[in-house]
């Protein structure tokens, strides 16, 4: 198994996209049957032969130097994120075999659940690379108790908002959200392109959803860190909730992200109400059987 395919796909895709005039490329009137740069336009903004870069674009990535791909990058106009996931291309085409099989986390620390318990006038979640929510505070498991109707566990965010029709309803800018999601899951099959778990999802997706299909092609990559997101609850309407995501480093591959609310707005208190219906229905006894059990030890014992 290599990555080449997608270090090509990505290559030609964003090539596609820059016009000689946005790069500044003189092209004395001739005629040109795609829009975008040709490859030997690239490499000389590169500054690298023609027959280096096509090495390159054809995916073959091995031994290539960062100021290389820093040429390419500037060369293509790669925003962070696509520069990013260039240099995480490079280093998985170049890993050992067992360096690339190298285990993720499959389930967060109790020090995780502690933070998250400690976390509580905002819903809090843990992802992982796969979009499974692998553990959150009470709150974070209701802000999401519409993906957990169905009976698959985990809850998978991705296939929430590609297979089920209900995520078009709970997500106020569908569009935005899927275009995302599908960002974030192109930067993480570049950064474990042999993780079976991850490529199987795609698949699902690749397999069930149209939509998905058309937006995996575009071969775009975002970074996810802060921002806002407009959410439209079952019980308690509308959400207005910024959100800041952070990797936890001890737990490779998971994420921690919270939904805090702007103090005194009408999405505080609808967080409000949403927490006394969360505890009046038992969610995060039905979300996550086994961190409600410890929170009532640890109360039983305090």
């Amino acid at each position: 198994m290599d990555n080449r395919a997608e270090v090509r796909e990505f290559l030609v895709s964003r090539r596609a996209r820059i016009t000689p005039e946005q790069a500044g490329v003189e092209t004395f009137g001739d005629r040109r049957r795609v829009t975008g740069l040709r490859r030997e336009e690239v490499a000389r903004l590169a500054g690298v032969s023609v027959d280096y870069f096509t090495r390159l674009e054809r995916g073959n990535l091995g031994g290539v130097s960062d100021e290389v791909l820093d040429a390419i990058a500037r060369a293509l106009q790669l925003d962070d994120a696509e520069r990013e996931h260039l240099f995480d291309l490079a280093r998985a085409s170049q890993a050992s075999p067992r360096a690339q099989r190298r285990p993720l986390a499959t389930e967060v620390r109790p020090e995780v659940r502690y933070l998250l318990d400690a976390i509580t006038e905002a819903p809090a979640i843990v992802l992982n690379h796969r979009m499974d929510l692998v553990a959150g505070n009470e709150l974070g498991h209701a802000l999401h108790s519409p993906m957990y109707a169905g009976a698959e566990r985990p809850v998978n965010i991705s296939r929430f908002i590609f297979l089920d029709p209900r995520a078009k309803d709970f997500f106020s800018d569908w569009q935005r959200s899927a275009d995302t999601n599908v960002a974030i899951l192109r930067g993480e099959a570049g950064r474990n392109p042999h993780d079976a778990g991850l490529a199987s999802l795609i698949g699902e997706l690749s397999m069930r959803s149209e939509e998905f299909r058309t937006l995996w092609a575009a071969h775009d990559v975002r970074r996810h860190y802060a921002g806002m997101k407009r959410f439209v609850h079952p019980v308690v309407g509308e959400l207005e909730l910024h959100y800041l995501s952070v990797p936890l480093h001890g737990d490779r591959g998971m994420t921690l992200t919270t939904y805090p609310a702007v103090p005194g707005s009408a999405s505080a208190d609808a967080l409000r109400l949403l927490a006394s219906w969360a505890a009046s229905e038992g969610v995060l006894a039905r979300a996550d059987p086994t961190a409600a059990t410890k929170r009532r030890g640890a109360v039983a014992k305090g």
